[in-house]
């Protein structure tokens, strides 16, 4: 008897997904009125990103960041959450993080802080010594007096206050190199009190939100009472433009992750070999208007803002890679010329853009006030970063981090235009650097977002399919 109650139970679930799904056309229908157009605070359209996305970044993006100065990323996922004690687990081994083997990262990646520039900063006898050396004690004999000196102003740059993020210290014991191919990001089944407090802590404490204002969370969390959240909004239009883009762009990043999630969602596992693929119900659950309460729509637009925002860093920043000195150094002459040149293509493009948001825009009152206002924005966004290490799943966390970086090393450049435009063409400047941890991060962070864009399409096609 209980055997039949059970096939009834799963037969009336399957009969009701089935129903569900015949009805996912119609459901994407109010998504894709509601996606469409010009996005708030900018010129550009939804239409000419998807379009630019599909055709021109993604494919080229994907192919960057298969190539190895891009895939191994050194991260340091043991240190202490200094708001909390750490009470997150997973709940299927795949949380778990593999670091890489030293032997298996390539030499000159391993160079560490002797990687600065290029090949010229890392013969074999530096290499052999860096276990060693001091900041400065890799530095080729070769260079010039000029050069060393540029050498050391960039250590000191460094370990300045300029950054957006809480940098790992790649020199802790702790820190291990990670090959992000191998340890991809998708749903591991954190979730719970933990994973709320992380995001509720990001929004309630760091998005400028007073505690009197309802802001609209994922589906999963209790409402309050009529409350649809149109308070928060109205709220929301009535801040400067500075803070409004500030959680249009955390908004962004909640979203793109969601949307790795369920794009790449364990669907069963037999035998110990897991199937990873498309969670369509997972999906209307974050995202449809129906469930979300209006909510899905609003939260998608905000992953175009952040990918406007990423883009436009990236073809600000092109100048800084452009310089015939500056290599994307492993030890393997023609991979890094390869990579190179992949890069540069990839700038081009994002140069090409014909509607870049215009972040002139922002800060344009008096000095004074606007260096105030950003120093406010800077504080806010590394203690985002910090938070990252309350993450109590080792991938979430790893993920997290990396694309929080990433966000942050755009920031950096978008508000760095003039130190960017007086760059030297043949030496190390003063004003403006990027370690190459930044670097990886920066640019696998816009490869998440790309894929974003695109796996946003693959579920309006897997909607479509269902009718």
């Amino acid at each position: 008897m209980s055997s039949a109650r059970g096939a009834a139970r799963r037969t009336a679930a399957g009969t009701g997904l089935a129903v569900r799904l015949l009805l996912l056309g119609s459901i994407w229908s109010p998504v894709q009125a509601q996606l469409t157009g010009v996005l708030d605070d900018c010129l550009c359209d939804i239409e000419s990103i998807d379009d630019f996305n599909t055709y021109k970044i993604f494919p080229k993006i994907q192919k960057l960041q298969e190539r190895d100065y891009f895939r191994y990323y050194k991260v340091n996922l043991k240190r202490p959450c200094p708001f909390w004690a750490d009470d997150g687990h997973c709940s299927i081994r795949d949380c778990h993080v593999e670091p890489c083997p030293e032997s298996k990262v390539p030499i000159g990646i391993k160079a560490g802080s002797s990687n600065k520039y290029s090949k010229r900063a890392n013969n074999t006898k530096e290499l052999e010594d860096c276990e060693q050396a001091n900041k400065l004690g890799a530095i080729n004999s070769t260079l010039s007096t000029q050069s060393k000196e540029a050498f050391i102003d960039w250590a000191r740059y460094d370990d300045s206050q300029d950054h957006f993020c809480e940098l790992d210290d790649e020199r802790s014991p702790d820190a291990q190199y990670v090959d992000l191919l191998l340890n991809p990001e998708r749903y591991t089944g954190y979730k719970g009190p933990s994973a709320w407090r992380v995001w509720n802590s990001i929004y309630e404490e760091n998005c400028f939100k007073p505690r009197s204002v309802y802001r609209p969370l994922n589906p999963l969390a209790p409402s309050r009472g009529e409350d649809d959240g149109e308070s928060f909004y109205t709220w929301l239009e009535g801040l400067c433009l500075e803070k409004r883009v500030f959680y249009k762009l955390i908004s962004g990043l909640h979203v793109s992750i969601n949307l790795h999630l369920c794009a790449n969602y364990l669907l069963e596992e037999t035998w110990g070999k897991p199937r990873w693929g498309h969670n369509v119900k997972e999906f209307i659950h974050r995202f449809d208007p129906i469930e979300t309460k209006g909510e899905g729509p609003r939260r998608l637009k905000n992953l175009y803002f952040l990918y406007l925002i990423e883009l436009r860093a990236l073809s600000k920043v092109a100048p800084y890679f452009e310089r015939s000195f500056v290599d994307l150094y492993t030890g393997n002459v023609q991979e890094d010329a390869e990579s190179k040149t992949l890069l540069l293509d990839i700038f081009r493009d994002t140069k090409s853009f014909p509607m870049h948001f215009d972040e002139k825009s922002m800060f344009a009152g008096d000095k004074k006030g606007a260096k105030s206002l950003k120093e406010e924005l800077r504080l806010h966004f590394k203690n985002i970063s910090r938070i990252m290490d309350c993450v109590g799943c080792d991938k979430c966390r790893l993920w997290g981090k990396l694309q929080t970086q990433g966000l942050g090393t755009a920031l950096k450049i978008l508000f760095s235009e003039k130190e960017i435009q007086n760059l030297p063409e043949n030496s190390p400047s003063k004003g403006f650097q990027l370690t190459r941890q930044e670097i990886v991060a920066l640019i696998n962070a816009f490869g998440r977002l790309s894929t974003s864009i695109k796996e946003l399409q693959n579920f309006k096609l897997l909607l479509q399919h269902t009718r």
